[in-house]
């Protein structure tokens, strides 16, 4: 083995290294082996994650190839993944910034290629929640590269490819519309050089052009318009950079659609902005794609040609592009100013559905980052990133509802937090029946932020300008007492009735039998978000204190846990206990169960007393000392008995008891159900935290999603547990009474919560079941109004759960997959049977 440097000075050291060096003594003994393939204990820290399109697909799951570069402090190794542990990928159990032991690897060669090959990764275990190895190491990045005998010279494992030679560059770890690795240039290349304007082509021209073989003259445009980038590769296209970007040019005489291609794209599309100015050689002309998204450009009030676009490629023919100088643009050239369509918060409740417009504000909320199946991709499988955002701009008591989905722009997209100003470019207005009206990204939206606003043409917009000195009146104490980062969050909320279009079933939540939820629930990726609806009834409602911790969560497991193989999936085998440790369990129980029923009766009619107390209290206020109620005080008070199916179980690790309640039939259902899946649930991770400047890099680094390279503010400190008062444990027995799933329900109990914005807070009993069907307690509380009636205690909730008995619902259920084993399950809206219908 050897390293890339060629220094001689280096050889003396890699000889010390390689005497210490678990990875050297690894691949020396791989290289010696007969078979090319080793079983051993490489203990090492993932420092980088990178994904590209595979070159032999191995089903819909394996699209994509990874490769991972290790080290063990002294050396760095970039290893191949093989496909049979792409789970481990997907479920962000292998990722950035932890430890893990290779228990097996081999060789591959490429026998296409002279002096190509790579270390295949087939077996390893995951480590704890964070590596132990990489704190010691002051600088990665020089650390030597680990390169067998005969192979230093290859181009592949010296630079910032893939493995797999028929693929030249990275993608994005979670989407493919962000720019990725060393082959996007940014930086400026405007020219100051002079220019022959004297014989252009202006853009109405073109059209009259088009067909003919008469050669166009250059092009001096402006882009006023700027679209994500598109990735359109798939299996057998034999394209190398298979990238779009569409920018919208105009000059004097109107407006149109302008191509980036392939190559040119990671050349140049981070350098071309909103407002730059180009000089254009070479190019050619087809016609319009018309299925595409174009940006709304009323406000421009000048003519659009939509009929041909502009192709810029790297060859037949090559395409000249000249960045002009701002210094170097002259205003004889005619060339229209950027124009922008902002609005205030208070104008957007009257614009139409799918209006188009710009925004400006004061970032409050900031939710996870999220994945999304791209609906009709026909190609390789993908994942669209977006997050929630709240920002207010003075001029409403309510803040925008931003839908702001990846636009290109990575380092802007995981910078946005709380205190930033944002601004948001051709939002597109969704109006859905039942909320308020929020905004979503188009294909042509671009984000910036504090830090990104200098030289961009909006600064000058009065709109702009009237925001800042709004700002300016603003105390940071007070707004950051609003602000929150994280958690779940969920817009629009479902409507008032549930119905089951059979015209268009992709607008509706779809309904799922509970037998399916469970596959639902394993083929999530990681941060993928589903919404399902499931039909059953509710056997089991459990109130929970605190949520799952997230943080170092069986870190001790997962050290002394087995090796995962290709043709193992099954990351949870490490929750199930040993077989000792069942004995020992079983037991233990059994020499305790006696004295600890005796306990439970005893505390069960402690409890139906003060259950009784609470009940006569709420009727009291809500009957107002009728006739009426206080029959129907009596009515209950004779229905209790000591096998009343409200309960408390005694835990001694818990500061306080769990409360649940069980319908009547439940003891005996679950006996027969084949299947109860309980792996959902309320985590850490669910809870928004509120915003501070101290904490401010952690936050946003929880929030984001798993980078694709490791940097020491990784290893920050973790933010302290959120606070949560409790939450509802949910059992659905599925209609079929063959399947239970376990849900969270955790209601809004304050109006300051991010979930609480354009919450219809029609009033409500604060029963059980008007709880999950309106998904907050009445009346939410206000920390500015400290006077304000207290919410009820879970006690009283729970003691209306008996209506719940045997009752037909449609339960709407939010899945997100958090990493590694978690996936969150929660409740936001139960139906009646009366208040579904079918269309």
């Amino acid at each position: 083995m050897s390293t890339m440097e060629d220094n001689s000075s280096c050889s003396s050291a890699g000889t010390a290294l390689s005497q210490a060096s678990i990875l050297q003594r690894t691949f020396e003994r791989l290289s010696s082996t007969q078979c090319l393939k080793v079983s051993t204990e490489a203990p090492v820290a993932v420092i980088a994650l990178q994904r590209y399109l595979s070159e032999q697909p191995e089903g819909q799951s394996n699209s994509y190839s990874y490769d991972v570069t290790v080290t063990d402090g002294l050396w760095r190794a970039k290893c191949f993944v093989h496909p049979g542990l792409n789970h481990l990928v997907h479920t962000n159990t292998l990722r950035t910034g932890t430890d893990v032991s290779i228990t097996q690897c081999s060789f591959v060669y490429n026998e296409r290629r002279l002096g190509h090959g790579y270390i295949c990764i087939e077996k390893l275990r995951c480590g704890g929640e964070r590596s132990a190895l990489l704190p010691r190491i002051q600088d990665v990045a020089s650390l030597p590269m680990m390169v067998k005998h005969g192979m230093e010279r290859s181009v592949v494992l010296q630079s910032d490819v893939p493995l797999q030679v028929n693929r030249k560059h990275y993608l994005s770890l979670w989407n493919n519309e962000d720019p990725e690795g060393d082959i996007w240039t940014s930086g400026s290349l405007s020219s100051d050089t002079v220019l022959d304007v004297s014989k252009i082509s202006l853009l109405s021209s073109l059209e009259s052009c088009f067909r003919n073989t008469w050669k166009p003259l250059p092009l001096l445009v402006k882009i006023i318009h700027k679209s994500r980038v598109r990735y359109y590769g798939k299996f057998g296209l034999k394209i190398d950079f298979p990238f779009q970007a569409y920018f919208e040019v105009a000059d004097q005489s109107g407006t149109m659609s302008l191509v980036l291609w392939n190559e040119l794209c990671p050349e140049f599309y981070q350098r071309l902005s909103v407002g730059t100015v180009l000089y254009i050689q070479n190019y050619s002309l087809k016609q319009s794609y018309s299925n595409r998204s174009h940006p709304q450009m009323d406000h421009h009030r000048i003519k659009t040609f939509h009929s041909v676009e502009i192709c810029l490629n790297a060859r037949n023919p090559t395409s000249v592009i000249t960045v002009v100088s701002p210094k170097s643009v002259l205003p004889q050239w005619g060339l229209p100013e950027v124009s922008y369509q902002f609005i205030t918060r208070s104008e957007l409740d009257e614009l139409s559905n799918n209006s188009a417009c710009d925004v400006i504000g004061l970032v409050t909320f900031v939710g996870r980052v999220e994945r999304v199946k791209s609906k009709g991709n026909k190609g390789p499988e993908k994942y669209w990133t977006y997050r929630w955002i709240h920002a207010v701009d003075g001029s409403s008591d309510r803040p925008f509802i931003l839908e702001v989905f990846s636009s290109s722009q990575p380092e802007v997209f995981s910078s946005i937090s709380p205190m930033t100003y944002l601004v948001c470019t051709q939002m597109r207005v969704c109006r859905v029946e039942g909320s308020l009206p929020y905004l979503t990204s188009s294909f042509e939206t671009e984000t910036f932020i504090t830090g990104y606003h200098k030289g961009q043409p909006y600064v000058s917009d009065p709109r702009v300008k009237s925001f800042i000195q709004w700002t300016k009146t603003l105390k940071d104490n007070v707004v950051l007492q609003k602000t929150a980062v994280g958690g779940h969050y969920c817009y629009p909320r479902p409507p008032q009735k549930f119905t089951q279009s059979m015209a268009d079933a992709s607008a509706q939540v779809p309904l799922v039998a509970v037998a399916d939820l469970k596959e639902e629930m394993e083929t999530l990726q990681y941060r993928e978000r589903k919404k399902v609806a499931i039909q059953g009834q509710i056997a089991a409602v459990r109130y929970m204190k605190n949520p799952k911790s997230t943080e170092s969560k069986r870190t001790d497991e997962r050290e002394q846990g087995p090796d995962v193989a290709p043709d193992v999936c099954e990351p949870n085998t490490l929750d199930h206990p040993s077989a000792a440790q069942q004995t020992t369990a079983t037991s233990s129980t059994a020499e305790k169960n006696s004295v600890k029923e005796i306990k439970r009766r005893i505390q069960t009619r402690k409890v139906m007393r003060s259950y009784l107390n609470l009940r006569s209290m709420t009727a009291k206020r809500r009957h107002a000392d009728t006739e009426e109620g206080k029959e129907q005080e009596e009515e209950e008070s004779d229905s209790v008995s000591e096998d009343a199916p409200i309960v408390t179980d005694s835990q001694q690790n818990q500061d306080s008891d769990v409360i649940s309640w069980e319908s009547s039939s439940w003891l005996k259902q679950k006996q027969e159900v084949s299947e109860h899946l309980c792996e959902g649930g309320l985590h850490q991770d669910s809870l928004s935290q509120r915003f501070t400047f101290d904490e401010k890099h952690v936050l946003l680094q929880r929030s984001n999603l798993q980078p694709t390279h490791w940097t020491p503010e990784q290893t920050a400190d973790t933010p302290a547990p959120v606070v949560c008062p409790g939450y509802y444990q949910v059992t659905i027995l599925g209609i079929n009474k063959q399947m239970a799933v376990d849900a969270a329900f955790l209601p809004i109990v304050s109006s300051d919560e991010p979930r609480a914005i354009a919450l219809p807070q029609d009033p409500h009993g604060n029963t059980m079941l008007s709880c999950l069907s309106s998904g907050f307690l009445c009346p939410l509380s206000d920390t500015a109004s400290p006077g304000q009636s207290k919410l009820p205690k879970p006690g009283e909730v729970l003691g209306t759960a008996g209506e719940l008995e045997d009752m037909h619902l449609v339960c709407i259920l939010d899945l997100c997959h958090l990493g590694e084993d978690k996936v969150e399950v929660l409740i936001s809206k139960v139906y009646r049977g009366t208040d579904v219908s079918l269309d």
